[in-house]
C-alpha cells in the first residue's frame, strides 16, 4: 500500500486512476526530469537519472493496477482464478505474490500478516483464497506467463 499511495502521490493522483490523466502527467514529469536537460556532472543530472527511474516504475504501476487494464485483462483473471490452482504463495509485508499452475503471478496488496496466516491455515486454500482474497485486494499481474520451450 505504501508503493501505491507514494506513486500516487508522485502523479498526483486523488482516487481513480484515469489512464488519459496518467499518460499526459506522465509525459510532463518525464520532461521536467529528464537527464539530458542537464550538463554532464551537474549534479541535478544524478537526481534526475533517479527521479527518471522512479517515475518510469510508477508509471508502469500505476497503469497495471488502473481499473480500465484490469477491466480489460478481466477474463484472463477470471479463466485463471477459477479453473487454475495455486501453485506457490509468498507473503512479503503487505503483498502476497500468488504463482497459479498456469503459470501466471498476482500480487494482492494490502494483504496483513493475520489474513494470510489464516490462508495458510485452511485446510482448502483456493477456496479461501476466492472468498477472502481475491475480491477484496487490489491485484495486478506480475510476472508474465511461463512459455514452455
Amino acid at each position: 500500500m505504501k508503493r501505491i499511495n507514494e506513486y500516487k502521490k508522485l502523479f498526483g493522483v486523488e482516487k481513480e486512476i484515469e489512464l488519459k490523466t496518467l499518460k499526459s502527467t506522465y509525459r510532463n514529469l518525464v520532461k521536467e526530469w529528464h537527464p539530458d536537460k542537464f550538463q554532464e556532472g551537474d549534479e541535478k543530472r544524478e537526481e534526475a537519472e533517479i527521479q527518471s527511474r522512479r517515475i518510469i516504475d510508477g508509471y508502469h504501476f500505476l497503469v497495471s493496477i488502473a481499473p480500465e487494464t484490469l477491466e480489460a485483462n478481466n477474463d484472463v483473471y477470471q479463466e485463471t482464478i477459477n479453473n487454475s490452482g495455486i501453485s506457490d504463495y509468498q507473503h512479503n509485508g503487505l503483498v502476497l505474490e500468488i504463482t497459479f499452475l498456469d503459470g501466471s503471478t498476482y500480487e494482492y496488496f494490502g494483504v496483513t500478516k493475520p489474513i494470510f496466516q489464516k490462508m495458510i491455515n485452511s485446510n482448502k486454500l483456493n477456496r479461501f483464497a476466492k472468498r477472502s482474497i481475491y475480491p477484496n485486494y487490489i491485484y495486478r499481474k506480475s510476472k508474465r506467463d511461463l512459455q514452455e520451450a
